[in-house]
Order: C-alpha cells, then structure tokens, then sequence
C-alpha cells in the first residue's frame, strides 16, 4: 500500500478528481486506494499540469524575470485520510493537497522542534515515530492548520507554507524551477551577447538580479565599463559576496610570462576548454578583466558544451555514452600562490539521474599521460573525445569576440569552454587580463536574495 501512495502522489497533481471522488466514497481508506487506482489507468491526467517553462522574456540581449504567480492559499477545511497516514488539504480554489502525517510532524514549526532564528530543524530524526500518524487535525480561527499527535504534542502550519511545499507533480516543478532556475537557453554562433554595464550590476540591485538570471540561463554575460586596473574583479566579488581562492590566488594574471606555469599565460592558441577539472569541485563561475589588449590576435573564442554534447548524443550516442562514463586523469604540478601537485578523476561530460548534461570537464593541457582504463579501450575514447571536440570547433557552434580595456566576461565554467586565438609577442606585455573564480553556490546564494528583496519591494 505505501509503494502505490508513494509512487502516485509523486507522479501526479492532486486536482478536482480528488475532491469528486472523496465525495462519492464513504470510507476514507477505500477512497485514497480508488483515487489511485483511477489515476494510474489515466493516461491523460498529465496533460493536466504540464509546467510551461517560458518564465523568462528576451530583452535587449538580457532576461528579463516575470513577476511571480500568486497562489490562493485560503483553506476550506482540512482532514485526515487512509487511517490517518495523510492529512489532506482542500482549498478554496477547489485544488486538494496530501501530506504525509510523517512528513507533518518532522517539519513541526514549533519553538522545540524548529530554530526560527536559523530556519532550521532542531527535531532529532532519533526522536522521529516513522509510523507516527495525527491524532486530530483541524483550522484555527485564523485558519490555519492544527495537528493534535498522539503524544499530544500539538503543531500548526499557515496556508501559504503548505501551499508552497504541496506534493503534487506540478508545485513540486513549479518550486524546484524558482530555487534553481533549471532553464537554459542554449546557442551556436548565431549567440546574441548579453551586455550590461558594469557600474549599474555594483550598484542596481534589479541590475545584479537581471546580471545573474541571464548569466544562469544564458552561461556568459559581457559587463562593459570597468576601469583598465587590476581590483575590479575583487569589486564584484563583494557584490555576490566572495571569490574562490585557489592555487592561482584569490585572482590571477594572464599574460606573455618566462617560463610559464600555466599554458595561458604565454602567447600562443589555447583550444577550448574548461578551466580548473584537476579540481574534485571545478569552479563554476569565471570572471576575465581585459586591462590591456594586443592589436592583432587574441580573440576570445566562446562555446555551449551542453548545447554540442546534446548535439553529439543525437549524432553518435556511442561516444556520447564513452564520454559520460569514462573517467579521466588530470594532473597540475607547479608553484603559484603556493606550491600544488592536484590529481582528480573526471568524466568529459557529467550528466545527472536524468540523463541531462550538468557539467563539461575538459582541459587537453592538463589531461594526464596516466590513462586509468584498459588499453582495448583507449582508442575507443580518443575516437569519441575527437567527435566532441571537432563538433566544439564547428563554425556553427563557437562564437568569436574581441574583448576591449574595460571588458569584463562572466561565464559558467561548467558549461561553456573557452579559448583564445594567438598573438604576437612583444619587447613589453601586449596583451593582460585579470581572471577570478567563482562558484555556483555563492551565485545562485545571492541571486535568491537579490531575487527576494526586490519582490518583496512590489
């Protein structure tokens, strides 16, 4: 009985059917197990909350977030359900919601079980009846929703937090896409640069908002206006709060150097690639300040990686398989902020339980002689590995653009690689950009918080 309930209530919306159908039955068990039933042999229900993935505007080169969707959180009456496993919510707008009785008491919002003050759960789960079910639920006068457990502990939920936290598919979707705004938005060389200027993301909150959504659906934002000195990374740091050190500082130099520790600090080519997969945690984010730039040569040269491995997938799934379960040694050995020797295991391309591609980790300068895999099988790898790569260089998937004094790039290291084209080296540095790091993290930290004040403004 508990693998239907669970299996159901994870795959579908509680809607209308729900509130018939508990109307028409007398026992409450028999109803949830028909309601169901129903369900299962519905082959159309999911037609009835499909998620519309269209949150977003084009504008000028930059997204624009839609207000959100207000969602009636007025309750009718509140009941318990299949021997009190289930409380079940029904709305005014007519739209149930079931909650799990043992979900209820472990996120009790009392003062003993929840720390207000650090939106967290102070309830051990050694301390949890995973069998617990409510003893006697109802509405205050308030209307909101009252638990009675059998220990006689007592605990109340306001309407909008059941709302928000509803188990049916489309709330789950619809929460899920706001915390982690999933959509991307991909691209080939046909790539509408998204521009803003960098004074109004330090100082417009809307600005920084709009910076960071487009920077996650889009993967790369060009930030015009910046002073030509080294610091204006450290600026923006602040702004989403901190950068990420690494064996390279807090941030680094790029430019012509004698006995270079790293391929990009010379003059030559570099390939497409993502920095840092040496790294067991690859940084997410990458800033790059043009501070001075050649004449000729040293274009930057941008790909989607996700959008050229879902392009790959559909030309040869065998390679796309070799390359999402074949790990790869990478190796960085030198001194810079201090002295490193790294080594890490990465797959080309990761993909999540879905399928769906989260991350590209890929830098041929660091990719280590050691190969971990049997010899019948390397050729194989190498035969996948330059599919991809001749796929990134295609004409129609790169894009190509000169960075100026003042520039600053802002791109997903884990999704787009990048490049350079060669310069001519000179008695003097030619050409130098200051680069930083950043991870998801501290990004999507900030673009929730910047996402919630300016809401809460309108």
């Amino acid at each position: 009985m508990w693998a239907t309930i669970a299996k159901y209530l994870l795959r579908t919306k509680v809607h209308k059917d729900f509130k018939d159908l508990l109307q028409t039955k007398v026992h409450k068990d028999y109803k949830v197990r028909t309601w169901l039933q129903v369900q299962k042999g519905n082959h159309n229900y999911r037609r009835h909350f499909s998620l519309s993935r269209r949150s977003w505007q084009q504008a000028s080169g930059i997204v624009q977030p839609v207000q959100a969707l207000t969602m009636s959180a007025a309750i009718q009456k509140v009941e318990t359900l299949e021997a009190n496993q289930f409380v079940c919510v029904h709305w005014e707008d007519g739209a149930e919601s079931l909650y799990p009785s043992v979900w209820l008491r472990d996120n009790c919002q009392c003062p003993a079980c929840f720390l207000h003050s650090a939106q967290a759960r102070k309830l051990p789960l050694e301390d949890l009846d995973v069998n617990v079910t409510a003893k006697d639920v109802g509405l205050t006068e308030t209307k909101k929703v009252y638990i009675i457990w059998p220990d006689d502990h007592s605990s109340e939920f306001e309407p909008a937090w059941l709302k928000k936290r509803c188990f049916s598919e489309h709330a789950r979707a619809k929460v899920q896409e706001k915390l982690f705004l999933s959509e991307c938005q991909f691209w080939g060389s046909d790539l509408q640069l998204p521009t803003m200027t960098f004074e109004e993301v330090l100082h417009s909150d809307e600005s920084a908002y709009k910076w960071l959504v487009t920077l996650k659906k889009v993967g790369i934002v060009l930030l015009t206006g910046a002073a030509s000195t080294q610091g204006e990374l450290l600026k923006l740091g602040q702004r989403l709060g901190f950068l990420r050190l690494t064996f390279y500082g807090p941030t680094w130099q790029v430019q012509d150097k004698v006995d270079a520790n790293n391929v990009a600090y010379t003059t030559e080519k570099l390939s497409f690639h993502t920095d840092y997969p040496v790294l067991q945690f690859p940084p997410g984010i990458q800033l790059l300040h043009c501070i001075k730039q050649t004449p000729t040569g040293g274009e930057s040269e941008v790909v989607d990686g996700f959008y050229v491995a879902n392009k790959l997938k559909e030309q040869n799934p065998q390679a796309f398989q070799i390359l999402t379960s074949t790990y790869v040694d990478f190796t960085d050995i030198g001194v810079d902020y201090c002295d490193f020797f790294m080594q890490s295991k990465q797959r080309i391309i990761d993909v999540d339980e879905k399928g769906q591609v989260v991350r590209i980790n890929f830098n041929n300068a660091t990719r280590d002689t050691i190969f971990d895999i049997p010899a019948e099988n390397v050729k194989p790898f190498y035969a996948a590995l330059k599919d991809y790569v001749d796929l990134l260089n295609s004409l129609d998937n790169k894009y190509t653009y000169k960075m100026k004094p003042g520039d600053v790039v802002v791109f997903d290291n884990w999704r787009l690689l990048h490049g350079r084209q060669s310069y001519q080296a000179g008695t003097e540095v030619s050409r130098h950009l200051e680069g930083a790091y950043a991870d998801w993290d501290v990004v999507m930290s900030r673009l929730r918080i910047l996402q919630k004040n300016i809401l809460s403004r309108k």
